[in-house]
């Protein structure tokens, strides 16, 4: 009787509003899959049995969006068919629901629904599901965050370009053990998305004239402006979030510079993690200075670690390389927050090294083999770096790299100890992070003056661990990935902070290429930054006829 009542409910409401069924009497599947029925009004227990159904939405318009889907039996049901020997508790921890996004019959991203999403009864005995994906406020709910990857994260407004277009979800059980394993289709349907244009100043789009007096001699070089522009267009239509400014360097001279949302050639940026790689241009300093042996050198070389909590002889076998390489062994990784050696549990403490110092040991982890990403690692290299050379760190940097690189703009942040904070934030202009970046492009040389030794450029640029965040390796506090374009592969060794700030080092290619960005704890920062690359930036300035 429940199901029986349940559907009369579904059914009222289709009936009640107008040529809500067309959409989905177009599907093939309609005779032998349930429907899928959209609405785009707030769900609230007491309505989310009777939702008004539509078969029209307006992205960015509108401000909820839900779907409804009944099934003939608990989804339990669908996940014992696929694996029929493993028990109930099995199961739900093995498999839920698969969601298929489609636009105009493509498919565009695949959801294997996190198997701790919904409550135990909602795979069990639930029936009737209606599944929240769009609200003006942030929902601390899966199917909001389902959404916000397909949309950000897996090419869902990529897909949804301007203009209309059809929207069709699908959805199965899956089991993972070995492989994924999919079922067969348990609802399907449609709506109609509608996707107005954003209108932008012209002046927002139009290329930016160079101007005089940058410190760089101004290249002469041709690249497609129409391509820029395109990228300046959907910088200004938010598609790429909170984007600050890109410069591009061709053989050591000027040939791109834009600004926007607010910043220009003058303003002082904060890259977050960018900074990091500082320490590793001052250690390479120091050793060539002979301030310090090697990055072969122990932590216990530095500190009495027996005067730190959780002593042991792995810790005593760290090496500043270890730390480098993010590849030290400590109870430290910045990507999961439940890691006590986040870096988010060390800001609050009074001192920095102290609390990484304090850390165990990492007992999967093997130095210098298993990347983690490890910023306390790098508070600790520059609390060595500023013990060892004269003057401290700030000092130091200023004199040995900073004032002849001609850099006098910039801004550092500090640690509770009042050093210079080497875990990232120290602010630079765009064209300065350009010459910064040129330095590695130099092979360690500007204007004729030897910053760094080659040996040290090429150890930081050489891919020294596999890490998985991107697919790619890390060097000296360096990332390293490869772009294609074309089916050509291009290598590139780069800076990388928070919000999608980047130095681009080409190993092949004569450019320098900066990004700086505020899309700080945006899901898609870096994505987006990867898209420009390839879609709009390297096709622009690589001149293929």
């Amino acid at each position: 009787m429940k199901l029986f009542h349940l559907l009369v409910l579904f059914t009222i409401s289709v009936i009640s509003c107008k040529n809500t069924t067309s959409a989905q009497s177009k599907n093939s599947d309609a005779k032998t899959t349930n429907p899928i029925y959209f609405s785009k009004e707030e769900v609230t227990p007491e309505t989310a049995t009777k939702p008004n159904f539509c078969e029209n939405y307006i992205l960015n318009k509108d401000a909820y969006l839900n779907v409804h889907f009944l099934l003939e039996q608990p989804l339990i049901k669908n996940l014992q068919a696929l694996a029929p020997n493993l028990s109930e508790i099995e199961l739900l921890e093995l498999g839920s629901f698969q969601f298929t996004f489609l636009v105009d019959d493509e498919i565009v991203y695949v959801e294997n629904l996190n198997t701790g999403a919904g409550l135990a009864p909602s795979k069990t005995e639930r029936l009737a599901h209606t599944i929240r994906l769009v609200a003006p406020k942030q929902l601390d709910y899966w199917g909001w965050f389902m959404w916000l990857k397909f949309i950000k994260l897996g090419g869902g407004q990529d897909a949804l370009n301007e203009g209309k277009h059809v929207l069709s979800i699908e959805i199965r059980p899956y089991i993972k053990q070995d492989t994924i394993q999919t079922g067969k289709l348990l609802a399907k349907g449609s709506i109609k998305v509608d996707v107005p244009e954003i209108i932008v100043d012209q002046r927002l789009i139009d290329l930016q004239e160079i101007q005089p007096n940058s410190g760089w001699k101004k290249s002469t070089a041709k690249f497609d402006v129409q391509k820029i522009e395109a990228l300046n267009k959907k910088i200004a239509q938010q598609r790429f979030e909170n984007i600050n400014g890109i410069v591009v360097i061709k053989e050591g001279s000027l040939l791109i510079e834009e600004y926007f949302n607010g910043e220009g050639r003058d303003s002082l940026h904060d890259p977050r993690s960018v900074g990091k790689t500082i320490a590793s241009s001052m250690l390479g300093i120091a050793i060539e200075d002979q301030h310090i042996s090697d990055e072969h050198m122990l932590l216990k070389d530095f500190y009495d670690l027996k005067t730190f909590k959780n002593h042991s002889p792995e810790k005593e076998a760290v090496s500043l390389k270890s730390l480098l390489t993010m590849s030290s062994g400590f109870l430290g990784d910045d990507n999961d927050y439940s890691n006590p050696g986040n870096e988010e549990n060390m800001y609050p403490t009074k001192d920095w090294v102290k609390f990484a110092l304090n850390l165990p040991m990492d007992k999967e982890k093997r130095m210098g083999k298993d990347f983690a990403y490890f910023t306390a690692g790098i508070v600790v290299l520059g609390d060595i770096i500023h013990k060892s050379v004269p003057d401290g760190l700030v000092a130091y940097a200023d004199k040995k790299l900073f004032n002849p690189l001609g850099i006098t703009n910039y801004r550092w942040e500090y640690t509770p100890q009042k050093i210079g904070n080497t875990a990232g934030g120290i602010r630079l202009r765009a064209l300065d992070f350009a010459k910064y970046g040129q330095l590695y492009k130099n092979k360690g040389v500007w204007n004729g003056q030897r910053l760094l030794t080659e040996d040290w450029v090429s150890k930081s640029l050489s891919k020294h661990i596999e890490q998985s965040l991107d697919q790619g390796h890390y060097g000296y506090l360096f990332w390293n990935k490869t772009y294609t374009i074309d089916d050509d592969e291009y290598e590139v060794s780069f800076c990388s902070g928070m919000g999608g700030n980047k130095i681009f080092i080409f190993k092949d290619l004569p450019f320098v290429i900066v990004i700086t960005s505020s899309a700080y704890r945006l899901p898609n920062a870096h994505t987006n930054v990867d898209k420009m690359m390839t879609d709009y930036i390297l096709p622009a300035i690589l001149n293929k006829s």
